[in-house]
């Protein structure tokens, strides 16, 4: 098991990773009340021996539950043919963004105990902090590389000068971003800058946080606790108009004898330069399974040319988020010598 999922280079610091990874968020959160972990723990366990080895987990996710999942999980398994990737700078207690060094160090120390690991491979900062300086927060987490608790450095909802800031304290291995057939902002500047600077990208809700997986008419079975609800995307009037685009998706895949969210995975995996690494989650084996199936559809310059009209700028209604005040397209950092005045 494990041939099929090829390995790609993830950045150029030299990280490896299976060109697929697991996003592990929804077992525990966001998407309704926690899965099991009688289940949840043998789902991760297959989709490494099946060669997903790349597990994307964060301390807010729970808070602290999904950490604890994965350490669960990976008990007694190879821990060097796995690639830990976590997240630190929301804070549980009232969901605020803080980047302040001694707030990441003490993250750091938390999620290596949640994990119960020596060292996580890729560390990233969750959301960017516009009050500290990007320099100050990278400096900390440049001292942890420097003492072994953190392999690589990583960014999530960036934009490009933050990336180019960060990246000149230490050098950033990927950038999380949204990326799928109906989120492509990140296109136009984020991910040029990535690719200059030989980041690699971390696309997460590849699969349109369920609306390629399971429909359009995904927005009617959310549960109370399902933040998806609130994603103007999901709203009726915007569902109704972006079910013009899964239909023809949908054709699409029954064309080339596929699902709609292989389909949309495979997109991602043509993606240029093999430093692309989708990261669908799910709580199902099976959907697993299918997941990994993306990576052999082959998609030649015609398809690709077919898809990307078919997810163009106005197929897809509604923002990302009802507040999108903490993506990168409205997130700057106060010059370092803001914070060297300070303190």
């Amino acid at each position: 098991m494990g041939s099929k999922v090829r390995r790609i280079k993830l950045g150029s610091q030299g990280l490896e990773v299976s060109a697929q990874g697991l996003g592990c968020m929804g077992m525990s959160f966001g998407y309704g009340p926690p899965k099991r972990d009688e289940e949840m723990i043998p789902l991760i366990q297959h989709a490494v021996n099946s060669g997903i080895t790349f597990l994307d987990t964060a301390d807010i996710y729970g808070p602290y539950l999904n950490e604890i999942l994965l350490s669960k999980a990976l008990k007694g398994m190879n821990r060097k043919k796995v690639q830990v990737a976590t997240k630190f700078g929301i804070r549980a207690e009232d969901r605020e963004i803080v980047g302040d060094p001694s707030y990441a160090r003490a993250c750091c120390e938390a999620s290596l105990k949640r994990l119960d690991i020596d060292c996580i491979d890729l560390y990233y900062i969750h959301r960017i902090d516009k009050r500290i300086p990007i320099e100050a927060t990278m400096g900390e987490l440049k001292k942890l590389v420097e003492e072994g608790k953190i392999r690589y450095i990583g960014l999530s909802e960036a934009s490009p000068s933050t990336i180019r800031r960060a990246h000149a304290i230490h050098p950033i291995t990927a950038v999380q971003l949204e990326w799928s057939l109906w989120t492509r902002d990140a296109e136009e500047e984020v991910i040029p800058t990535c690719r200059e600077l030989g980041i690699g990208v971390v696309a997460f809700s590849p699969l349109g946080k369920g609306f390629f997986a399971s429909g359009p008419d995904v927005s009617s079975k959310f549960g109370d606790n399902d933040f998806r609800k609130t994603l103007p995307k999901f709203k009726p009037e915007n569902v109704e108009h972006n079910k013009k685009m899964y239909e023809r998706v949908n054709e699409m895949a029954t064309r080339k004898g596929c699902s709609p969210p292989q389909l949309a995975l495979a997109w991602l995996h043509h993606q240029g330069k093999d430093d692309v690494c989708p990261i669908p989650g799910t709580t199902k084996i099976e959907n697993l399974d299918k997941n990994i199936g993306a990576l052999s559809i082959k998609l030649s310059p015609e398809e690709m040319s077919e898809l990307e009209a078919i997810a163009s700028a106005d197929a897809v209604k509604g923002d990302r988020y009802s507040d999108m005040a903490h993506t990168y397209k409205f997130i700057e950092t106060p010059p370092l010598s803001s914070w060297a005045c300070t303190t």
